[in-house]
């Protein structure tokens, strides 16, 4: 199931200048992100976002993010030093520690249910959660000593000494807002930027609060909300289906569009052989949010672990994560789309493979 996109042709004017020339202007907003278009590459934790999917995207005149979440600082440090070498602006995506205890007997019962499916390959559970700030400390320490242009926070805020460590020593710090009450919560706390994520965006929700479920909303919505709010550059991610999609966001006041989902299939993306297969398994036919892999709500094609604990996960991010983690990596290395987490948006039915650079200037048509 493959596609190809159509050549970019000369680009629909507004006035005097295109909407990608507008965004960069002077006097018309502060440019958040330096890039040629407005098309952001998502950071997607996990395997997708790759240093080959970074100079892809830069190589088309998108911004490129890195995602730090899950990678030991070393591992990040390196992947830095290869970006850099594009000679071009890119971002570093971290998570924010999560907050408050654990359910320790919710999340042991949880683990309890999830025996049947971890015996399939030979898995004991832990019962006892196990929790981390995915190393916080180093990847700052990294960031401050090492800048790089932007870094974008997920998760909710750090502590307003840590957004004013990274800002010192010159990167612009955007965080990821759901609602506009998190939006006055960042601007508040002095970030440069906002990334506001609807609901329909793939992969985990950026909700400061994990025991939220995301109210439905268009993200062309969501982001006129914000900017009713707080006086701050966005940047609109969640549901992209193609390049109208991307102008409706432009046009609701977005200085550009994080594209996630629609990557996920490209050559230089690192989704895994089986997730890449489900997003065009005709036999998968929604989205859904959903706790029961992480603990954190996240969006991912409907399959059978949902269906069978969607209802009674928990709330309980990372330790769910890694409760399910080494169930997830079995499942993708055999192939097994009924237990993996296929994390998707609902554009996802678009995605298609190929170079990303030429879905980045796909989307980019007519802007």
């Amino acid at each position: 199931m493959t596609a190809s996109h159509p050549s970019c042709g000369p680009l629909r004017r507004f006035g005097a200048l295109t909407r990608s020339e507008r965004w960069k202007e002077p006097g018309m907003n502060t440019p958040l992100l330096h890039s040629r278009l407005p098309i952001v590459a998502a950071p997607m934790a996990g395997g997708p976002s790759t240093v080959a999917l970074a100079r892809a995207v830069a190589s088309a005149g998108g911004f490129p993010f890195l995602a730090a979440g899950y990678k030991t600082p070393g591992t990040l440090a390196a992947e830095i030093d290869e970006v850099r070498t594009l000679g071009v602006d890119f971002g570093v995506n971290l998570f924010v520690p999560p907050k408050g205890p654990v359910d320790e007997a919710g999340f042991a019962a949880y683990a309890k249910e999830l025996e049947p499916e971890a015996e399939g390959y030979g898995l004991v559970l832990d019962p006892v959660p196990v929790t981390d700030d995915d190393r916080w400390g180093e990847k700052l320490a990294l960031l401050t000593e090492h800048p790089v242009p932007v870094v974008s926070l997920t998760f909710g805020l750090p502590d307003r000494a840590d957004i004013a460590a990274l800002q010192k020593v010159g990167s612009r710090v955007l965080v990821g807002v759901t609602t506009p009450e998190e939006a006055r919560l960042a601007r508040d706390a002095e970030v440069d930027g906002l990334v506001v994520q609807g609901p329909d965006a793939g992969g985990h929700s950026a909700t400061f609060d994990p025991t939220r479920t995301p109210d439905p909303v268009e993200t062309a919505s969501l982001v006129r909300q914000v900017l009713g709010v707080v006086d701050l550059p966005v940047i609109a991610a969640g549901g992209v289906e193609g390049p109208d999609t991307v102008r409706r966001l432009l046009d609701a006041g977005a200085q550009a569009v994080a594209v996630g989902t629609l990557l996920l299939r490209t050559d230089e993306a690192g989704t895994s052989p089986t997730h890449k297969r489900a997003l065009c398994d005709p036999t998968f036919t929604e989205t859904v949010l959903t706790r029961a892999f992480t603990g954190r709500p996240a969006r991912a094609l409907r399959n059978g672990f949902i269906d069978r604990h969607h209802d009674t996960s928990v709330n309980a991010y990372p330790a769910v994560h890694h409760l399910t983690r080494a169930l997830r990596q079995a499942a993708g290395k055999a192939g097994d789309t009924d237990r993996l987490h296929l994390w998707a948006g609902t554009g996802w039915r678009n995605t298609t493979s190929g170079p990303a650079a030429d879905v980045v200037r796909h989307l980019a048509e007519g802007t």
